[in-house]
């Protein structure tokens, strides 16, 4: 970049999917990459502990201003800063706003813009749409955890919440595991259970059985790897998370729990090895709410943070994924150990494969140059 001329670049959503942002195996390979990263603490999220989710604005049940929104479901405006160190070197930004009836609208739930800037500077690099770049990395995290923790001979995935995100992880887990054959779904609606199956079987034939679920516990059953993704308010409570019993989990079972789940006290702290994308964010959590978080935040690493709180946990049983990749801690101990890993989501995710996308386009042309200024009026 010839300062003080700024160009950034923009890419559409049409540009994105031409620069590969829905290659599944790259990304889960640059989401592995990344956890690596946040293990050696390589990195700065937002907040005075680094390591914030972001900040939210959330609107009142009453306002006294006729055109301030009002509380609704997924109701909300959402900005999440982060710096990524390593091969990627950059600074950037996911912004959304969110409400549920945008569907109404023919409109995603959430509408992500992503924004990468240069470390040094603060210029703009890129503006990206990011709807598929946070969906796709979504999916990658929890992709890491089967490449490395699912059963080698995985045969049945077990799918709670069919919407964009748990379509992706299908996508995804199929490409890591080609010997997925069963696909088990348990949704709410029959409509995005149908968008669900229609995805499934133009991007992923080779599951050759799909069972539609009429019960949790039919879902859980028999399924190596399972990935829940519902959609569930922020401060709804735990009682309204999907609620999983021992006696339904196979052994060797992982759990992928980007989304709300529950399950027994006794499998947490004294059975289930329990795995973690970066346990530093469920600690900010825990910090930046009240105890106990996971009545609040749903992400089960929220859990394993009240149990340290009461006693009943040792920090110690928690394993970051990052560290189990970096050597410091071991994988799976065998095919009969149950393996519940939490995904809690950070905006380093989406720094790092909109980095990769972002590199992608610059080599191959793709996207729409803008100009910032060729000098600023002000400086």
């Amino acid at each position: 970049m010839g300062y003080p001329n700024v160009d950034l670049l923009y890419l559409n959503e049409k540009d994105m999917i031409e620069a590969g942002v829905g290659d599944v195996v790259r990304c889960t390979d640059c989401m592995e990459d990344l956890l690596k990263l946040l293990d050696k603490g390589d990195y700065r999220m937002g907040g005075e502990n680094g390591n914030s989710h972001g900040c939210m604005i959330t609107f009142p049940e009453e306002s006294e201003f006729e055109t301030m929104p009002l509380n609704a479901p997924d109701r909300r405006f959402m900005a999440m800063p982060a710096y990524v160190g390593g091969k990627f070197d950059v600074a950037g930004m996911k912004w959304y706003g969110s409400n549920v009836e945008n569907r109404e609208a023919g409109l995603p739930r959430s509408i992500l813009m992503m924004m990468l800037n240069d470390k040094k500077t603060g210029a703009p690099l890129s503006l990206m749409s990011a709807n598929l770049l946070s969906a796709y990395r979504t999916a990658g995290v929890p992709g890491v955890g089967v490449k490395h923790l699912a059963i080698k001979n995985a045969k049945v995935l077990g799918v709670v919440g069919p919407g964009v995100i748990n379509c992706m992880a299908i996508q995804t887990f199929a490409a890591l595991r080609p010997t997925l054959d069963t696909l088990k779904i348990k949704g709410r609606g029959k409509e995005s259970i149908d968008r669900c199956i229609d995805f499934v079987k133009e991007k992923c034939p080779q599951f050759t059985n799909i069972i539609v679920c009429d019960t949790l516990e039919e879902c859980v059953r028999d399924s190596d790897i399972l990935t829940f993704a519902t959609s569930t308010p922020m401060g709804s409570g735990e009682a309204s998370y999907p609620f999983v019993k021992t006696e339904w989990i196979k052994k060797g079972a992982l759990f992928c729990a980007p989304g709300s789940v529950n399950f027994e006290d006794d499998l947490i702290i004294n059975g289930a090895k329990l795995v973690v994308d970066n346990i530093k964010l469920y600690e900010a959590w825990a910090e930046e709410y009240s105890y106990p978080t996971f009545n609040i935040v749903y992400i089960l690493g929220s859990k394993f943070m009240d149990f340290i709180h009461d006693g009943k946990l040792d920090k110690n049983r928690i394993e970051d994924i990052g560290a189990m990749l970096n050597g410091k801690a071991p994988m799976r101990k065998d095919d009969d150990e149950i393996i519940l890993y939490s995904i809690g989501g950070m905006p380093v995710e989406d720094v790092a494969w909109g980095k990769e996308v972002y590199d992608y386009a610059i080599e191959n042309n793709i996207g729409k140059k803008l100009n910032l200024w060729e000098k600023p009026y002000l400086y």
